[in-house]
């Protein structure tokens, strides 16, 4: 049974797992490298990293999340990431295709309330929490 809702959930993650590998893949054509840990297939360097940099707060980004992808500036930044990532690619396998409108809609409530929308987002405090930043 375990099995069953384990292949369920990677099922429901995986459009953005689709997404997470198309832009690993590309990354890979300008020098990205790629590990796979478990269920999660890790990107780094090259490609990747240049895509990390450019998104909002890239630069102080160390890792992205996609489904059971992870897209990190260097292997080290992985290292450090992991923990909070796995937490996100778990949040991937509970909200599936709701999870982009649900992490982007706390994002802009909190902003249009004053707060802080990264930190005070309830998916990055749980992250935070697990991974033991918080």
């Amino acid at each position: 049974m375990h099995r069953l809702w384990r292949a369920i959930a990677i099922a429901w993650a995986s459009p953005y797992t689709l997404a997470g590998l198309v832009i690993g893949a590309f990354g890979l054509c300008f020098g990205a490298r790629a590990q796979r840990r478990g269920c999660v297939i890790e990107f780094h360097g090259g490609g990747v990293q240049w895509f990390v940099r450019h998104l909002p707060l890239g630069e102080a980004t160390l890792a992205f999340t996609l489904g059971h992808t992870v897209l990190g500036q260097t292997a080290a930044a992985l290292d450090i990431a992991r923990e909070h990532e796995l937490v996100h690619v778990r949040q991937f396998e509970r909200w599936g295709l709701l999870m982009g409108p649900a992490y982007l809609g706390w994002s802009l409530f909190l902003w249009c309330t004053g707060r802080r929308p990264y930190l005070d987002n309830p998916f990055e405090r749980e992250a935070y929490e697990h991974s033991g930043d918080l």
